[in-house]
C-alpha cells in the first residue's frame, strides 16, 4: 500500500511542474488577488457548479494550497477534557472569552487529489496532551500551511512546526521548541522567503517573530518585539501574518503586533523602523495589504480601525478610518481602491487607498465574516459563515453580481487554481468551476 501511494505521487510529480498555484494563504502575493486565471466561476450552489465535493476529518480553519496537482491542508483531531478536567485547568486563564479545552490533539496533514478529490496522504505530524485552551470560534489547525518546491511546511503556534515532502509524505523535520501563551489558540500563518520560514509567535507572556531555516528546521533568528504595550496580558497577543513589501529596492517583512507595525529584514531579523497605531490594537487577525508606497492595517481589538501607512521616507500614518473596520477578514487593495468587509452584518466599505476618503459602503448578505476574500478578473468574493459567497464587482459603483450557497460552515479562506474555487467548510472540500471548464 506504501509503495502504491508514493507510485501516486511521483505520478503527479512527473505530469505537473512544481510551481505553486496558491502556494501560501492568499495566494502568491498574500494579498488575496489572483492573477493569469480566466473562468473563474461567479455562480455556484450544492447542484450547480461543483465538479467535486469529498468530506474532511479532524477539524481546522486552514486555506487550502495548491502545487503541483495536489492540495494540501492541516486539521487537529481532537480529544474533549472531561467537564472537571476542564474546570480545573481553566483557573489559570486570565481572560473572559469563550473557550474550548482538550485532553488530547493530533495534529496532521492532508493531501487530496486536485483533479478528483481522492485523498492522498494523511500524514499524524505531532500529538499534544493537555494542549491551551482555544477560543471556541477558532481551531487548533487556523493556520495555513505554505508549500514550495515540493515541501510543505505545516505551522501550528506553540505546538510546533514540521516540513512534509508533498512526492512520498514523509516528515522531513520537526521543530517543536518555540512556544507562547496563545490564550485564544494559535491564528498566524507563516510565509516563506529565501531560505527561511518566518512566522510571529505573539502571546499573552512574550512577544517575537521567529526565522526558521528551510532545510533542517533549526532557528534562524528570533527578534522580541520592542514596541510598549499595554500592562494587561490580554492586550499583548497577536494572530496576524506578515506580508513581504520592496521598499527602496529592498525586501521588507511588514508584521503586525500588538500596538505596533513592525518592518523586519527578513534575513536577519532585525527591525528596521516600527509605527505606533496611536490607539489600542491587539489580538491582530486581519493580514495587511500594500500598494503605492502605501501599507493598510487594521487595529483590530478594541475597536478596529484602518490605517493607511505611507512607507515613502519615514514611515507614518496618514490616514484612519474607523467605521465598520473588521478584526478578522483580511481587506483587498486593487487599482487604488481598499476594500474590506466588516466581521458582522455584512457592510463592505470601499475607500479610497491614497487619502482614505469613502467612495462606498453598502451591506451585502448578513451574518458573521471570518475568511480573507480574494479578487479574480475585476469580482470581489466575500464569504460568510453561514457558507454564502456574495460575489461583487470592484470599482467605484457598488455592485452585486452574485449570491452563492453551500451547506455547512465557512471560515477558512478559498484557495484558486486552474479556473476553479477550492472552499474548505467546517466538514467538507469543494471545487467550485464552471460546468464547461
Amino acid at each position: 500500500m506504501k509503495f502504491f501511494l508514493v507510485l501516486i505521487g511521483l505520478v503527479l510529480y512527473l505530469n505537473y511542474s512544481l510551481e505553486a498555484d496558491w502556494p501560501q494563504w492568499r495566494g502568491a502575493s498574500g494579498q488575496g488577488s489572483v492573477e493569469g486565471e480566466e473562468g473563474v466561476p461567479i455562480k455556484w450552489s450544492e447542484k450547480e457548479n461543483v465538479k467535486w465535493k469529498v468530506k474532511t476529518t479532524g477539524r481546522g480553519w486552514s486555506s487550502p494550497v495548491i502545487e503541483s496537482g495536489q492540495i494540501w491542508m492541516t486539521a487537529a483531531h481532537e480529544t474533549l477534557a472531561t467537564e472537571e478536567e476542564a474546570k480545573e485547568r481553566l483557573k489559570a486563564n486570565t481572560g473572559s472569552q469563550p473557550l474550548t479545552l482538550l485532553k488530547e490533539a493530533k495534529f496532521h496533514a492532508i493531501c487530496i487529489d486536485k483533479n478528483t478529490g481522492k485523498l492522498i496522504y494523511d500524514v499524524e505530524l505531532f500529538s499534544v496532551s493537555e494542549p491551551q485552551w482555544i477560543h471556541r470560534f477558532n481551531s487548533y489547525a487556523s493556520s495555513t500551511p505554505v508549500i514550495e518546491n515540493g515541501k510543505v511546511y505545516c505551522h501550528f503556534g506553540t505546538y510546533g512546526t514540521a516540513c512534509v515532502n508533498s512526492l512520498t509524505g514523509k516528515i522531513l523535520w520537526k521543530n517543536l521548541e518555540l512556544k507562547c501563551m496563545h490564550e485564544n489558540g494559535p491564528g498566524s500563518s507563516p510565509v516563506v522567503i529565501g531560505e527561511h520560514l518566518i512566522f510571529h509567535m505573539d502571546g499573552s507572556d512574550v512577544q517575537y517573530v521567529a526565522a526558521l531555516n528551510k532545510k533542517d528546521g533549526r532557528l534562524a533568528w528570533k527578534t522580541l518585539r520592542t514596541g510598549k504595550m499595554h500592562s494587561n496580558p490580554q492586550l499583548k497577543k497577536g494572530y496576524s501574518t506578515p506580508i513581504l513589501v520592496q521598499r527602496d529596492g529592498v525586501k521588507e517583512l511588514i508584521s503586525p503586533g500588538a500596538n505596533w507595525l513592525y518592518s523586519y529584514d527578513p534575513i536577519s531579523g532585525n527591525e528596521k523602523w516600527k509605527v505606533d497605531y496611536e490607539t489600542l490594537g491587539f489580538s491582530n487577525v486581519a493580514r495587511p495589504v500594500s500598494g503605492k508606497g502605501m501599507v493598510f492595517v487594521a487595529t483590530c481589538f478594541m475597536r478596529s480601525q484602518m490605517l493607511g501607512i505611507s512607507t515613502k521616507g519615514e514611515p507614518k500614518i496618514v490616514w484612519k478610518y474607523k467605521k465598520g473596520v473588521p478584526n478578522s477578514p483580511s481587506p483587498i487593495y486593487s487599482n487604488g481602491l481598499l476594500y474590506f468587509v466588516g466581521d458582522s452584518g455584512g457592510l463592505v466599505t470601499c475607500l479610497d487607498g491614497d487619502s482614505g476618503d469613502l467612495v462606498w459602503s453598502e451591506r451585502i448578505a448578513s451574518g458573521k465574516y471570518w475568511a480573507a476574500p480574494f479578487i479574480a478578473n475585476g469580482h470581489i468574493y466575500f464569504h460568510n459563515e453561514d457558507g454564502i459567497t456574495t460575489v461583487i464587482r470592484e470599482g467605484r459603483e457598488f455592485k452585486v453580481v452574485s449570491r452563492n450557497t453551500i451547506t455547512g460552515n465557512l471560515m477558512a479562506s478559498a484557495a484558486i487554481s486552474d479556473g476553479a474555487i477550492f472552499l474548505r467548510s467546517d466538514d467538507a472540500l469543494y471545487r467550485i468551476q464552471n460546468n464547461n471548464n
